[in-house]
């Protein structure tokens, strides 16, 4: 009676349960996947007599994206530190000055904050007519070690600058920023602008850098004077442009223009020379100024390397006075398209100046 008893009892507990459950947790959560692009924005703020002003607070920023204004949800003050990509370029006139490159260097990693990081860059000779980048060192806030690497800067016969730049966005700042240096990345070159050996352009440079955000500071050598100095004269001796240069002088004409091509350095007149020279460190310059003016940044010109170590000073100043903003734009859509920014300050003297990011390209499917 008892077994029978069990077993109906055994067959009214399975029977009970459908066929195929399984079992479900209590609390089950929907992962939400956040698919937005927060926009980073360094800016400095200075008074009516060029001072910057040092203890402003969040609520005294307006963002606006396209006219609309956007909700800050990132902050940082002037305090926090910066990560900063050191980009020396030792070739041309610099190589007979290198020792001089190296104490600015010194003076000026010497004045940022403990907190900040700083990668090395310079070029080297790899062959006797290839001049490469070389990062010396990655992010490092080592200052014995950042001291140890710059006695090992070389110089260089070419100038592969637009591959340096390249190599900031896709080697040093390849990873995504810790919290603290979130919006607090920039570039810092010394370097007249004027590219003879890159694979790269200046287009491509200045995509990358754009995108990731990176504010550009310059330290603009003017190194003309000794360029055309070795330009002009007799063909065998004379310092020669490069294909490449070349191919850039024809193409600052546009693709309609009716000009003769002469690209036989040793069928040149001297005008012909200072000609190309001249367009050469023009393009150079709108380059560096457009980097600089979108990103928020500054070229500092100086006339020789013994300026160069007051120039990377004003550059500590101003990494030193930045604040950084961050928000998600209201506009969603992955359009690839270019967005102006525009910052708006609230209860601050009259007379104030503002310097940022003036826009970025949005995504693209």
């Amino acid at each position: 009676m008892f077994t029978r008893l069990l077993l109906l009892l055994i067959f009214l507990l399975f029977s009970w349960i459908p066929v195929g459950a399984q079992v479900v947790p209590a609390e089950k959560e929907d992962v939400i996947k956040v698919d937005t692009q927060l926009v980073e924005i360094p800016v400095v703020i200075t008074d009516k007599t060029g001072r910057p002003l040092l203890n402003l607070k969040q609520n005294n920023f307006v963002i606006y994206e396209d006219g609309k204004p956007q909700e800050i949800l990132d902050f940082s003050t002037t305090s926090a530190p910066f990560e900063v990509a050191l980009l020396l370029d030792t070739s041309g006139s610099t190589r007979q000055d290198l020792q001089l490159i190296q104490r600015a260097v010194e003076s000026f990693v010497a004045s940022l904050r403990p907190g900040d990081r700083v990668a090395l860059i310079s070029y080297k000779q790899a062959a006797p007519n290839q001049a490469t980048s070389e990062i010396l060192t990655n992010l490092t806030s080592n200052r014995a070690a950042l001291a140890e690497v710059l006695l090992h800067v070389s110089t260089s016969n070419g100038t592969p600058y637009y591959d340096s730049l390249v190599q900031v966005a896709d080697k040093v700042f390849s990873t995504t920023p810790e919290e603290q240096y979130r919006g607090r990345r920039a570039l810092v070159a010394l370097t007249d602008g004027v590219d003879s050996t890159s694979m790269a352009d200046f287009d491509d440079a200045r995509e990358k850098l754009e995108k990731d955000g990176v504010i550009s500071f310059f330290i603009q050598i003017n190194t003309r004077p000794f360029f055309e100095d070795n330009l002009l004269g007799d063909c065998a001796g004379a310092m020669r442009f490069s294909a490449a240069q070349m191919r850039r002088y024809y193409r600052s004409f546009g693709p309609k223009a009716n000009i003769e091509k002469n690209e036989d350095f040793c069928k040149m007149g001297d005008f012909e020379r200072l000609a190309v020279s001249k367009k050469l460190y023009e393009i150079a310059d709108a380059e560096m100024d457009q980097l600089a003016k979108t990103s928020g940044g500054k070229v500092f010109e100086v006339a020789d390397l013994g300026e160069a170590r007051s120039a990377f000073k004003s550059v500590a100043d101003e990494i030193g006075t930045k604040y950084s903003l961050g928000y998600y734009s209201t506009n969603e859509k992955k359009d690839g398209s270019y967005r102006k920014i525009r910052i708006e300050l609230k209860g601050a003297p009259p007379g104030v100046t503002v310097r940022a990011r003036e826009g970025y390209t949005a995504p693209s499917n």
